[in-house]
């Protein structure tokens, strides 16, 4: 088939002037056929003026109109033929044809006027010129009719190369989105498998306890029970005795089944609370009053948050996610975690004790503005491991060894040695200065040894005051992650905590919107 169109002054003269080409042939031919128009031409002119070349020697103005007229004839015969859509070879004959009619012109211009008869000619040279103008005449007339390409063969063609590109577009928009869904299955797959680490690390942490339960006849004749830690120190009791000791072990049980999943409440004082009779609805059987609104931000991520039904947002998703399932299983978490998360209060510090995604219990030192001011550099198979590093850190921080280093990136960081060289604690994050460093340590200084040691279970609501001095709030999991946060600031404490309990009253039972 014919080339192609491409760029060029010839090509856009000719849209400019003629029309939109098809192929790069037909322009090719087009100033093919113009340029033996010219020659052609050319030649009858310069042919008028001309005298006779008998008994001339050189180069005679009637021998290049001659030669000037055979190369336009052929070229003005072999323009149209190019323009045709032909197979490449029909094209390649054309040019082929013209090339042997200008070895003809030529020729005769060496033999012209002294080898020339003016009665016949010179046969060799005629007869070589007619080949040429036969072979481009073959190429215009038989190929077509034996091997040619029609109009509508080349619209045919066009219209299966059409069709070709939509079905490889079609393929690679099915591929994309094969992709895509391969890696939502992927993230599907780790979020699943990090669910099941974190159930499974649950459930090992259900069959890890420093207390007993005991029961015992007291002075009064009467069963009791009660729940000691191993140091000796009573956690719970039941608060009454019983007449049989069937019924007291029956009081055991019910704190067993009803302790791990239990709601947690903060009340500022103890006329707030409820009395001891009054009955209650569980989270799970009340109507929420608020709606999880899943929607996609401004980057093209999906992103949730719980609105009540007066129109507040009462708490926001933390992050972005890549798909609507991501932030749908993000939702099922917070809705089982809120229930029963404790509240921690930093004041100003606390230490926070923990377990991460690896199931090692780690540590980490927060101030109530929510910055980490320390962590410890490793994790430790055992909670009592971890608390043990704190102890050790709030009774020695005075006597410790801080060393203020620069980092491979040119950072300046701080870490707690002990005697040995063993890295205790280090600051988490580095310091454009030295100054900065040592302003750390001495906020680790001051802390430290008057901050409380807060276990964190499997998800817990941090209350903290942020750099404009509004009380926030955030749901972290034991792993680090923030699963939610409030979204908007309160003036003091207590709103804070109200905002909490609203999330905890209406996050379980809330649906998601369509």
């Amino acid at each position: 088939m014919a080339t192609e169109t491409s760029g060029g002054f010839l090509d856009s003269v000719y849209r400019r002037r003629v029309g939109e080409p098809t192929t790069h042939d037909e322009v090719r031919g087009y100033w093919v056929f113009l340029t033996g128009l010219v020659l052609g031409t050319l030649g009858i002119i310069l042919f008028l003026p001309s005298a006779s070349a008998v008994g001339s020697s050189g180069f005679t103005l009637r021998e290049a109109s001659l030669f000037v007229s055979a190369v336009g004839l052929a070229m003005l015969v072999a323009g149209p033929i190019i323009r045709l859509p032909l197979q490449p070879w029909a094209n390649y004959a054309a040019y082929l044809g013209q090339a042997v009619c200008f070895a003809a012109a030529v020729w005769f211009v060496t033999i012209f006027p002294s080898g020339w008869s003016v009665q016949t000619g010179s046969q060799p040279v005629i007869v070589l010129y007619a080949a040429g103008l036969a072979i481009i005449t073959f190429v215009g007339l038989i190929a077509p009719l034996v091997v040619g390409v029609t109009r509508e063969d080349l619209e045919a063609s066009e219209g299966r190369a059409a069709e070709l590109e939509s079905e490889l577009a079609s393929v690679r928009e099915e591929r994309d989105q094969l992709e895509s869904e391969l890696e939502a299955s992927r993230e599907e797959t780790e979020a699943g498998t990090a669910a099941q680490a974190d159930i499974q690390a649950t459930l090992d942490s259900l069959y890890e306890s420093q207390a007993r339960f005991e029961l015992y006849e007291d002075a009064g004749e009467q069963w009791r029970w009660r729940l000691r830690h191993r140091n000796g120190n009573v956690i719970a009791d039941g608060s009454q005795g019983y007449t049989r000791k069937h019924n007291a072990q029956k009081g055991m049980q019910s704190v067993r089944r009803n302790v791990l999943g239990a709601t947690t409440l903060l009340f500022e004082r103890e006329t707030d609370l409820p009395e001891a009779d009054e009955e209650f609805e569980p989270v799970e059987e009340r109507e929420s009053e608020a709606t999880v609104e899943i929607y996609e931000d401004n980057a093209g991520e999906t992103r949730w948050r719980l609105v009540h039904a007066n129109g507040n947002v009462i708490g926001d998703g933390s992050e972005g996610y890549a798909s609507r399932s991501n932030a749908e299983r993000a939702v099922d978490r917070v809705r089982e975690y809120v229930g029963p998360a404790d509240y921690l209060w930093f004041d100003p510090t606390g230490f926070e004790v923990y377990r991460d995604a690896a199931d090692e219990w780690r540590w980490r030192l927060v101030h109530r503005n929510g910055n980490v001011l320390a962590d410890g550099g490793e994790g430790y198979s055992r909670r009592n491991d971890a608390n043990r590093a704190v102890a050790r850190i709030r009774e020695r921080v005075d006597e410790l060894e801080f060393e203020v280093y620069d980092d491979n990136a040119g950072e300046t960081r701080w870490r707690l040695l002990s005697s040995n060289g063993e890295i205790l604690a280090d600051g988490g994050e580095g310091y454009s200065s030295r100054d900065e460093a040592h302003e750390a340590v001495e906020r680790v200084r001051e802390y430290a040894p008057d901050a409380d040691v807060l276990d964190i279970g499997r998800a817990t609501f941090e209350i903290y005051e942020d750099a404009g001095g509004e009380h926030r709030w955030r749901l972290r999991h034991r792993n680090g992650n923030i699963m939610m946060d409030s979204g908007q600031g309160y003036s003091d404490r207590s709103g804070a905590r109200d905002g909490i309990e609203s999330v905890k009253r209406n996050a379980p039972t809330a649906e998601t919107d369509a």
